[in-house]
């Protein structure tokens, strides 16, 4: 059968497609990209904000047409949005003829082909997937995401996850590192690790500073040509000494950090059940620089948390002005039934949500701006990525602090040598610097000059905002 996917939300998620799609490749089916073509259509839904909920919605009304107007005769929905609305999706969306919750995977196979029986409402097995399951990437053949971990322990009160994806699950060390292994040797240049938390990597195993000890392994495996390797979702209580002083002493571990802090009231954490203070966020911050010269430092924020004070405000402001990161998103709260945080008091209005985030958001703009401007005249490694999704006029590639999908890209107007390939890492010289964006000409010479790039299909599944 031909079979289209539909991914929504974060790159967890994507993961659990490509396990999905691999499959059911496994079995002989072929995947396409374009949903009047395909027989079966599988979207894989986010359920974590009201955005993300009302995108998934859409997105199923929206594939449910291709019933009518194109060659579907089975619409299945996958992921968070079936851990939360089950019953709700069974009752009020009779367009969908199956559905597949977050540790259900494995049924996707039985229910395209029709000889298996949707899961009823208790929950499934704990799923992980391993090195050895079928997947089939859906980012282009230069990166790609592993997903090192499942679910999550901590008891964030505005966070509903834990209720979908479970407790907190690592994978076999020596498994990540097999995966790793195998994408390097088919032309991957960049893998991301992914998790609910990447730092608590290993904790469930007995294994103390895990994830330090499975960076240092996966710097150590042999490539043709320069890797970059990352991790994501850093918790800031687990940030180690010798964390940061694994990613100081490897030149294949990128010297970015991604590290939710969520505020820097510590009135406002406490709701949260995070802890700590923006005074010791900036401890924290100023030992990641002095352990890692040059390193990049993303965060995000939640404002108008049930309780956020003008003053709670004004304090992380002031934060974000004292801390200078060099990515910063920022979230508006969203009141989840099921979390922690609903029958909290002291809910703070829509519009006030609105205008906050807008301040945060110009704040650090004149931030990352300036730090931004600093970088003109210096030269830095790009991976290409390809023509610009702008224009055609100019490529785009990412410096190896500026992660995909999630940060600005480095655009390139000129380049001295070959003409650029997806997949190759190239020197530029930095001429100009926007906001988030910046902009470069590709320095001549050199080995990758030369090479042709690796695979960089075209996704075979298309791939929602990223909430």
């Amino acid at each position: 059968m031909k079979i289209g996917f539909v991914s929504l939300g974060c790159p967890k998620n994507l993961v659990d497609s490509e396990v999905m799609m691999g499959q059911l490749v496994s079995r002989g089916h072929e995947l396409t990209p374009h949903p009047d073509q395909a027989e079966v259509l599988v979207v894989n839904t986010c359920s974590f904000i009201d955005p993300a909920k009302q995108e998934s919605v859409d997105t199923i009304l929206e594939m449910a047409e291709y019933k009518k107007i194109g060659r579907a005769r089975k619409l299945i929905v996958a992921g968070c949005l079936v851990e939360r609305y089950r019953g709700d999706i069974r009752r009020d969306m009779p367009e969908v003829d199956a559905l597949i919750g977050t540790n259900e995977l494995e049924r996707i196979v039985g229910l395209c082909e029709g000889w298996a029986e949707e899961g009823g409402a208790d929950p499934a097995p704990a799923y992980l997937y391993h090195d050895l399951t079928p997947r089939v990437l859906a980012t282009p053949g230069h990166y790609a995401y592993i997903k090192i971990a499942e679910g999550c322990d901590h008891p964030c009160t505005f966070c509903v996850i834990p209720q979908y994806r479970g407790k907190f699950r690592s994978r076999r060390f020596e498994s990540v590192i097999a995966e790793a292994t195998r994408l390097f040797q088919h032309g991957v240049r960049e893998i991301n690790l992914i998790g609910q938390d990447t730092t608590c990597f290993g904790e469930d195993l007995g294994i103390q500073d895990g994830l330090a000890l499975l960076l240092a392994r996966l710097a150590q495996i042999e490539t043709p040509r320069e890797k970059w390797i990352r991790f994501l979702y850093a918790y800031p209580n687990k940030v180690t000494q010798r964390l940061l002083d694994t990613m100081a002493a490897h030149d294949a571990l990128v010297k970015y950090i991604d590290m939710p802090l969520q505020h820097a009231s510590a009135a406002v954490l406490k709701r949260m059940k995070r802890g700590a203070s923006g005074d010791i966020f900036l401890k924290l911050i100023e030992r990641i620089r002095r352990t890692i010269p040059g390193v990049a430092i993303r965060t995000s924020f939640i404002v108008g948390f049930p309780g956020e004070t003008d003053g709670d405000f004004e304090e992380l402001c002031g934060f974000v002005k004292a801390a200078g990161f060099d990515r910063l998103g920022v979230f508006s709260y969203s009141d989840e039934d099921s979390s922690g945080s609903y029958g909290l008091d002291g809910k703070v209005d829509a519009r006030t949500i609105y205008n906050r985030k807008r301040h945060l958001m110009a704040v650090q703009r004149k931030i990352a701006r300036a730090r931004n401007r600093r970088l003109v005249g210096s030269e830095a490694t790009v991976l290409v990525s390809g023509v610009s999704a702008e224009t055609d006029l100019l490529w785009e590639g990412r410096m190896p602090t500026q992660a995909p999908e999630i940060d600005g890209v480095t655009l390139i107007n000129d380049f001295e040598g070959g003409e650029p390939r997806p997949g190759q890492m190239r020197r530029l010289r930095i001429t100009e610097a926007h906001d988030y964006d910046l902009v470069g000409t590709l320095l001549g010479g050199g080995e990758e000059a030369n090479w042709r790039g690796g695979d960089s299909h075209a996704p075979l599944v298309q791939i929602g905002a990223a909430i």
